[in-house]
């Protein structure tokens, strides 16, 4: 059965032990009502606009918040699009609305929280929806968006999510951008993705860093150079549901991710392995070392299929990667077989 975001919008009240999908789903729809009788100011741009002018429209909108409404048509962008305030939306009407980086831009295409290296305050109750990225990332020359200073450190994604909470991305593709699909990084907690699509970027479909209590649901990413998904820092208390991770070189990979529930995944064709679980490693004085705390653990999947990989479906890199669960897999024609482990009794297998 496939679950939807909106089937709880109407609940009350809901238990720790009915699992943490239900209680995202509760908590994303409740931060993100809006329970004001006032009508938000909405603004509708004209076709032909440029990407200053749907800047220009976010940033006078007033301070309670509001909506820009982009039209069908290509959209081409010189800078990226900014949300840096609270409850901001910014919607699209559909795959029609194409927003294509310009020749050289070398820039995001979208930034959700503050446009620095360090973000100092958490942007809440954010909405972008409907539109189609093309990062057209051949004619892009770096991976970041400044040399030097400000903005040196965030990355050229289709969509940079950081220092964002209670926020929702739905109904984008991203495609072809010089970095990653969307990432989520520094600090961002209940954020909710549905029905991403992401292909051809340079890495990932989807990256997730320092992000916690979030849901990602509904996913298609495809033919990623890097993985479908890239879990490498901090990822906790998550739920990724419905995914279909096709023909990218890996499909889960994943470090320093813990508690995380992954319900529904199919991978398909991965270059090399379906998942990935690993430990971070640094240089020390006796050659590569464990960094503490960044081990895969109490990780749950739940109906996951891996099927075509040229690894193993499901590999468990070290030893300090216990008390994962897998719970009805589905593992065939994979090259290297289906559970490869460091250890023996690294995965429990129901």
């Amino acid at each position: 059965m496939k679950t939807s975001f909106h089937d709880v919008r109407g609940a009350v009240a809901v238990k720790w032990t009915t699992g943490w999908l239900m209680l995202v789903f509760l908590a994303v729809r409740l931060a993100t009502a809006d329970t004001s009788t006032a009508k938000p100011t909405v603004i509708a741009l004209p076709p032909g606009i440029s990407g200053w002018e749907i800047q220009q429209a976010l940033d006078s909108l007033p301070f309670t918040g509001g909506e820009v409404l982009l039209p069908a048509g290509r959209i081409e962008l010189h800078q990226p699009i900014i949300l840096g305030r609270d409850s901001l939306t910014l919607r699209g009407e559909g795959p029609g609305t194409i927003l294509h980086l310009a020749d050289n831009a070398n820039c995001p295409v979208i930034i959700l929280g503050e446009p620095i290296n360090a973000p100092t305050q958490t942007i809440r109750h954010l909405l972008v929806t409907g539109f189609f990225i093309d990062g057209n990332r051949v004619h892009q020359q770096r991976e970041l968006w400044r040399m030097k200073g400000e903005g040196s450190q965030i990355r050229n994604n289709g969509i940079t999510v950081q220092g964002v909470s209670d926020s929702t991305v739905e109904h984008v593709t991203i495609t072809r951008c010089r970095s990653g699909g969307l990432v989520t990084t520094r600090n961002v907690r209940r954020l909710a993705v549905l029905g991403l699509e992401s292909f051809d970027n340079e890495f990932d479909g989807l990256a997730c860093y320092q992000t916690e209590e979030c849901l990602f649901a509904d996913l298609n990413l495809h033919d990623n150079p890097g993985a479908g998904i890239s879990l490498d820092l901090a990822f906790n208390n998550n739920v990724i549901s419905n995914a279909v991770l096709a023909a990218n070189d890996l499909g889960i990979f994943m470090r320093a991710s813990r508690d995380n529930q992954f319900l529904n995944v199919f991978i398909r064709g991965s270059h090399h392995y379906g998942v990935f679980m690993a430990h971070t490693e640094r240089p020390t004085a006796n050659g590569w070392g464990q960094v503490p705390k960044t081990e895969c653990t109490d990780n749950s999947f739940n109906n996951l299929i891996a099927m075509n990989c040229g690894g193993a479906a499901f590999r468990v890199n070290n030893g300090t990667c216990t008390n994962n669960v897998i719970i009805r897999a589905k593992f065939d024609g994979n090259g290297k077989g289906g559970l490869s482990l460091a250890q023996p009794n690294l995965v429990t297998v129901q």
